[in-house]
């Protein structure tokens, strides 16, 4: 197949375009800058250079692909928009990006969820994330409105080297970056909030997974476990610059520097179960966030 992938020359869109070639398709990247054309190219992707608001452009590509997987950006509107109409009456399978803050709370730190949510389980979003819900909504809808095999896959706290040019995550990179800042190991209020996680790797396979089987309308979280900010601290902590020691960070502090998306990143509960995915038939093989770290902490591999 040829397929079209958004944020080609990302964490998670360069990790899921690798795991595809690998499996023999055929693949066109979109990128924000000259810059990784070269290097997407030297990984036998064609790269196109191009911005999510370039209706025309995202069109074309959608349409002269086989399918289409967009993982630039979970909340712009815009390129879902363009793309669902771009593939209308067609079939095509258009898997869409999302993540598990949409189902974050305001613990900050002070409790965890008892209860991890499934895929059709209900829940009332935060105000923050209410617009990612209701995107999310319409992608799946328009398996039935627009005639286009759409999916979406909400991962939770992505974790490993990536496998294409950008071989970083978000949020772990950004924890032990603020923990070194302050000597220690950090979470947030009492750390209690708790985040399920998955490996980068078991995430690309899941794409390719749901592309062969999902069918239009289907929805997956990605996860393989789940830690306290408590026990990440403690993970980082064991770094041997930080020598064992973590801090408490107040999340006033993370509110003020990073704002509110911050805040459900590293102060929230996003606990969650990837039945959906599991009945499909994945099989998530990567290492837990504890083993990896322990890895990590003697490597320093990319996060």
């Amino acid at each position: 197949m040829k397929i079209f992938v958004t944020g080609a020359a990302g964490y998670i869109g360069g990790s899921v375009a690798e795991g595809l070639k690998t499996a023999g398709h055929t693949i066109v990247g979109l990128v924000r800058s000259e810059k990784d054309v070269p290097l997407l190219k030297a990984r036998g992707i064609d790269a196109v250079v191009g911005e999510l608001d370039d209706a025309e452009k995202l069109t074309a590509l959608a349409q002269a692909a086989d399918a289409v997987i967009h993982s630039a950006n979970a909340d712009h509107a815009g390129s879902v928009i363009t793309l669902v109409t771009a593939l209308e009456r067609s079939g095509k399978p258009l898997i869409h990006t999302s993540g598990s803050s949409i189902v974050t709370d305001h613990a900050d730190g002070e409790y965890a969820a008892e209860v991890p949510l499934a895929e059709d389980d209900y829940f009332e979003p935060v105000p923050h994330r209410r617009s990612r819900v209701d995107l999310n909504r319409y992608v799946r809808q328009a398996a039935i409105e627009k005639g286009v095999r759409t999916i979406v896959i909400c991962p939770g706290m992505i974790y490993g080297a990536g496998h294409g040019i950008q071989p970083h995550s978000d949020q772990i990179p950004k924890l032990i970056g603020l923990s070194r800042q302050n000597g220690a190991g950090v979470y947030f209020g009492k750390g209690l909030n708790v985040y399920s996680n998955v490996h980068i790797d078991d995430l690309a396979s899941l794409y390719l997974l749901v592309l062969e089987k999902a069918p239009g309308g289907s929805f997956f979280f990605a996860e393989n476990g789940y830690n306290s900010f408590r026990e990440i601290a403690e993970m980082i902590g064991a770094l041997p610059e930080l020598d064992g020691r973590t801090v408490s960070v107040p999340v006033a502090d993370i509110i003020r520097q990073f704002g509110e998306s911050a805040r459900l990143g590293v102060a929230s509960n996003s606990y969650v179960n990837a039945l959906n995915a599991r009945r499909l038939g994945w099989q998530p093989k990567g290492p837990s966030l504890p083993d990896w770290f322990k890895v990590f902490a003697q490597t320093g591999a990319a996060a």
